[in-house]
């Protein structure tokens, strides 16, 4: 793998950072602020849906400098953000430091997935995907544990101001190590929005918004959750977070070692698994040790779907993937921010701090549904264009997804 990947892992470990360590700190942002815990939510929803509208928007003014520079332009906006958190004197300033980071999230991501992939050998690309990510799962070991600690200890404060660091060393990186390639020739948004025309992007989306929302739908909201009803101290959110980063990590391998092998066969496994885990969640969610399996296994089953989903993304939207892959990135972050609102309604209409595990089960289930639809469109295009030979376009279409079917428009 090029070192170049390594400074597109640091950039990732500091905006993973950031983005999951609310999740340890929301106790004690609501109780400084004077707001309830829902209210404190919307940190999460809100820096969410920055993911969203930044995504598109930063992606396609990125499209006028090289992709280097606009990487190290977004570095430059996360400092910024979350120094303003850092110094918010109010939960409205607190907010617009959350958004004014977030909206440099999607376009690392969705350019620099574009960046790997392009660095290595089309049969690795998803494991470049999963290198870069590599450093968001690290960050859910270290990072957040560390800064979740900080937080606890010293005040949350300090906590985004390490962050903010954090950023100036990704930003260093990129700077150093990432080679400095010039904007694709002929690169128009005209071109980058006709991805879009392919329902097979649109499903993949899809998926991503509602099969990632079912982990946030309970992560979101794990440090209440724990303190209350499994009976964890304050302190152990830490370590129950080490958890769910040991889990996003091993899964991160898991999803980058298969999706160039079995990519749809692997998204059955991985959304199945997490709704019938998020369902037991509301059970194991009262016993200590069957909480902490269950969270290692959440972070596990859900990040086990990145890779591919990500990868998807690219191969449909063959020849102008920019932009579909940012916007990807920014479905992820609308299934987080619609899994935290969804999850913060259930707790204060008063069905408690376990009850968003149900709805998190909910949109994994039903994004099992729509990968299983995707994956009869395929067939059903693959047979259509190879008559006579039905069963084996279709199988094909299923499980050789790293291998694209010639007589097909279709690109697995």
């Amino acid at each position: 793998m090029p070192l170049a990947l390594l400074a597109l892992a640091v950039g990732a470990f500091g905006i993973g950072t950031t983005e999951f360590v609310i999740m340890g700190l929301l106790p004690e942002i609501a109780a400084d602020y004077g707001v309830t815990i829902p209210t404190a939510g919307l940190l999460v929803t809100g820096y969410a849906l920055g993911v969203v509208i930044g995504a598109p928007l930063l992606t396609v003014l990125g499209t006028k400098v090289s992709r280097k520079r606009m990487l190290m332009l977004l570095m430059g906006l996360f400092v910024f953000g979350n120094l303003l958190s850092a110094l918010a004197p109010d939960f409205g300033m607190m907010l617009t430091g959350r958004v004014v980071a977030s909206l440099a999230h999607g376009s690392f991501f969705g350019i620099g997935s574009v960046v790997a992939a392009e660095l290595v050998a089309p049969e690795k690309k998803a494991g470049a995907i999963a290198t870069m990510f590599t450093g968001l799962t690290v960050a859910n070991i270290v990072g957040v544990p560390l800064g979740t600690f900080i937080g606890q200890a010293v005040g949350w404060r300090t906590t985004f101001a390490v962050v903010a660091a954090l950023g100036v060393i990704g930003l260093l990186g990129i700077s150093k190590l990432v080679p400095a390639v010039p904007r694709p020739a002929g690169a128009r948004l005209r071109g980058e929005l006709k991805a879009f025309r392919n329902p097979q992007v649109l499903l993949a989306m899809a998926m991503t918004v509602l099969g990632f929302g079912g982990v946030f739908a309970a992560i979101t909201y794990i440090a209440p959750m724990m303190t209350h009803a499994a009976g964890y101290s304050d302190g152990a959110v830490t370590w129950l977070l080490v958890l769910f980063g040991i889990g996003m990590f091993l899964g991160n391998l898991l999803g980058g070692r298969f999706a160039d092998r079995a990519l749809m066969p692997l998204l059955y496994v991985t959304l199945g698994g997490l709704a019938v885990v998020l369902a037991l969640f509301t059970v194991t969610a009262h016993h200590k040790i069957l909480a902490a399996i269950t969270i290692l296994l959440v972070g596990a089953l859900g990040f086990a779907t990145v890779p591919p989903l990500q990868k998807r993304v690219l191969d449909q939207a063959h020849g102008a993937p920019t932009l579909a892959s940012a916007v990807n990135i920014g479905a992820f972050n609308l299934g987080n921010a619609l899994a935290a609102w969804l999850g913060g309604m259930v707790i204060a209409a008063g069905f408690g701090y376990t009850s968003p595990n149900w709805v998190g089960a909910v949109l994994a289930a039903a994004a099992l549904l729509l990968a299983f639809w995707s994956a009869a469109l395929e067939r059903r295009a693959s047979a259509k264009d190879s008559p006579g030979l039905t069963d084996d376009a279709g199988a094909v279409g299923a499980l050789t997804v790293t291998a694209p079917a010639a007589p097909s428009p279709v690109h697995h």
